[in-house]
């Protein structure tokens, strides 16, 4: 098994970063795990025992630019975990869960990864899971039960190229904003791993968020509208079948590149609503 190392970066989202913190913990050991807090007034909560922690000094500016600030750190603490003997670094949004085929086990997964010599350490810089961005259906679900798992509270995802991100490095890269792209890098799509993508999860949590006087300052009406777009999209689209379409996105996300950035996938603009299977309900 290989040495793997999970960071990531957040403000004032404690719900989310329990679930990280369980989740990641329970797979790689909280000591892999590197949370960097963006604010030195931020309270570092009980439940972060054992996992390595630190306060950032928070710089207040609009989204992208903040955005692409925040990674340019994390693409540094990230070389510097490889320094430290790391043989992968998996860096994700609080809100974000890689998760492998049948919610196997992800340190297994992303060892056979490394070893791969088409997609490991000695040919590629990193690779991504499939998107998956999981959405309320505003017709039959209720608000988020922090007590109990997130899947077993949702049942429907979008398939969306937004959240095939380039969550793994095998060695030291820069990764675009929001773990989006490797710059200078290829993708390549991971054929045994997801992505899965919460923020969309919970449409009273959304809303909430264009009361945050601070978010709202700094851009954030747009990205929180493709949220609720994704919301819309789970609560009216038929719901399709999941091995069906994760094997069609994958091949299609692989070969298909908009013009503007040919490291990122595209879907010639389908809008697949997945049923998530039953295997997953307790992953998170």
């Amino acid at each position: 098994m290989k040495r793997i190392a999970a960071l990531t970066m957040l403000r004032n989202d404690e719900f989310f970063l329990s679930k990280w913190v369980e989740y990641y913990g329970s797979q790689l050991g909280k000591d892999n795990l590197y949370i960097y807090f963006d604010g030195e007034d931020q309270e570092i909560p009980d439940f972060c025992k054992g996992a390595n922690t630190e306060r950032l000094p928070h710089t207040d500016m609009p989204v992208h630019k903040g955005d692409r600030y925040r990674i340019d750190i994390l693409s540094r603490k990230a070389a510097d975990l490889f320094n430290q003997g790391y043989d992968a670094v998996i860096g994700t949004d609080i809100d974000e869960f890689l998760i492998p085929e049948s919610a196997g086990v992800l340190p297994e997964a992303i060892s056979i990864l490394c070893d791969d010599p088409r997609r490991g350490k000695g040919k590629r810089t990193g690779i991504s899971a499939l998107g998956i961005d999981v959405g309320q259906d505003t017709r039959s679900e209720g608000p988020i039960d922090p007590k109990k798992t997130l899947l077993s509270q949702r049942h429907a995802a979008l398939l969306n190229t937004r959240y095939t991100k380039a969550n793994i490095l095998f060695r030291p890269a820069q990764w675009g904003s929001g773990f989006h792209r490797i710059r200078h890098g290829s993708l390549h799509i991971a054929p045994n791993l997801y992505l899965f993508h919460f923020g969309s999860a919970d449409k009273a949590r959304i809303e909430a968020k264009f009361g945050d006087a601070e978010r709202m300052k700094n851009g954030w009406q747009r990205h929180l509208g493709k949220r609720l777009r994704t919301v819309n999209a789970v609560s009216s689209l038929p719901l399709c079948d999941w091995d069906k379409w994760t094997a069609r996105a994958r091949r299609l996300q692989s070969i298909i590149r908009p013009i503007y950035a040919l490291n990122k996938p595209a879907m010639l603009g389908l809008r697949i609503v997945v049923n998530i299977p039953e295997e997953f309900r307790d992953a998170v």
